[in-house]
């Protein structure tokens, strides 16, 4: 029963974490976050793998996907030590999220509950063409602080996963390690049916 409830937990967590990082891949695609979207990308791929796992009782699967949160943790804690400007990063001046191939922001900078996008004319010199200068204000939240909920979020959800992944893996080797022990003292014991001639042979003679 436990065992059942284990499997059931775990897929409600990879069916939670998928709705979460599709979510989230919208709004870094709208932001472009390079690097969080390739990620989530990987996030999904490795979670569709582990849901699959869990529901073929594949234990490589599952360890895989075990596997896989810790660095989805650690590359979760990275970012939210990035908005909060930790140690030498800074959200302002780092472009690391988009490889430093744009300036491209975090869409909730602009688009954040309550925010008030203005336009600075005329831009700063040092303001690039192809880009608007502006000033946001009236936020009700910070976009750090919501990437950081998004971020926290997602720590949880992978440190449920793994703590179920670890109990469902620890049940199928328990079940695999049971069923081979029956069959393997069954079949030192059970010997096939062998099979008896009913035909008694008779000596032929030949006339000349």
């Amino acid at each position: 029963m436990g065992y059942c409830n284990g499997r059931c937990t775990l897929i409600s967590i990879c069916g939670m974490q998928l709705v979460c990082v599709l979510e989230r891949q919208i709004f870094d695609f709208l932001g472009y976050q390079w690097a969080p979207i390739l990620a989530n990308f990987v996030h999904i791929i490795i979670v569709i793998l582990g849901l699959f796992g869990t529901i073929q009782y594949r234990p490589r699967y599952i360890k895989g996907y075990a596997v896989w949160l810790v660095l989805w943790v650690t590359w979760n804690v990275f970012v939210i030590c990035f908005y909060l400007e930790a140690g030498d990063l800074s959200k302002e001046t780092d472009l690391i999220l988009t490889f430093n191939i744009s300036m491209h922001r975090s869409w909730w900078m602009e688009n954040g509950p309550g925010c008030t996008v203005t336009s600075v004319t005329p831009a700063p010199d040092w303001a690039p063409e192809d880009h608007r200068y502006i000033t946001v204000s009236g936020c009700l939240l910070e976009y750090q602080y919501i990437e950081v909920a998004h971020s926290s979020l997602q720590i949880v959800l992978a440190l449920a996963g793994f703590i179920y992944a670890c109990y469902v893996v620890k049940c199928i080797t328990e079940e695999e390690d049971s069923f081979d022990f029956i069959g393997g003292f069954d079949s030192y014991g059970y010997q096939g049916p062998q099979k008896t001639s009913h035909l008694q042979l008779q000596p032929m003679y030949m006339s000349k």
